[in-house]
């Protein structure tokens, strides 16, 4: 957490214009907008949003990739929405989507994307697979975050991003909890700012006018997926 940076203990009662504008403002630094080309694997990281395994299904059925491994267990977010984990309901969700079975593996362990970029690798090298270039497909706001991740902990795979193709407003509609969409925006961005600190992630850039806007609102309460650093 950045000194001087106020946590207040209660939550905000309402989301306010500028709020919104600020949460917006994060929204687009996170999206890093690579555009989606032919790679070795594919990882769909595990989340709250079905939406990633949805990407992956049209990725896949564009001829992208030809595996993709679906990769989380649970955590406080999704065990009520996926009880039997967040890879298995995601790889159920592709198959529905016409994703051939043998095109996918699940790693059913990770709890962090630190942890689905190591046990993914491992299970893709179990299979026989050496990728050079790999897709992840996350949640919009987690781009960033787990590209910096991956070009930490595998750095000699060539990393591309790709994640639903939603505006912001259609997103928090997807969702349907504005206030939990708002608080892990907050959240990715303390992990970029705080992660490579800690060796988690490579270092980027963040313009001062995003770093004003997530002090804003972690002042105003939007903290319940800030981690501690």
């Amino acid at each position: 957490m950045k000194p001087g940076v106020r946590v207040p203990e209660r939550e905000p009662r309402a989301i306010t214009d500028g709020q919104w504008s600020d949460a917006k403002l994060m929204w687009d630094f996170h999206l890093l907008r690579h555009e989606p080309r032919p790679c070795d694997a594919a990882i769909g990281l595990g989340s709250h949003d079905l939406g990633v395994a949805t990407r992956a299904a049209e990725l896949y059925g564009e001829g992208l990739f030809p595996v993709v491994v679906f990769s989380g267990g649970n955590s406080p977010t999704t065990v009520a929405r996926f009880p039997r984990g967040e890879a298995v309901h995601y790889r159920e969700h592709a198959v529905g989507l016409g994703v051939p079975d043998d095109a996918i593996l699940v790693e059913p362990r990770a709890g962090n994307t630190g942890q689905n970029i190591t046990f993914s690798r491992e299970v893709l090298a179990a299979a026989g697979f050496s990728p050079k270039t790999v897709l992840l497909i996350c949640k919009p706001y987690a781009e960033r975050r787990s590209y910096a991740t991956t070009r930490k902990l595998w750095p000699e795979v060539d990393v591309l991003c790709a994640s639903e193709r939603l505006e912001f407003d259609d997103y928090l509609k997807s969702i349907g909890d504005d206030k939990l969409v708002v608080d892990m925006i907050v959240g990715d961005l303390q992990r970029v700012i705080e992660y490579p600190k800690l060796g988690f992630a490579v270092a980027q850039h963040v313009p001062r006018n995003v770093r004003t806007a997530y002090e804003r609102l972690i002042a105003a309460g939007f903290v319940s997926r800030l981690a501690r650093v």
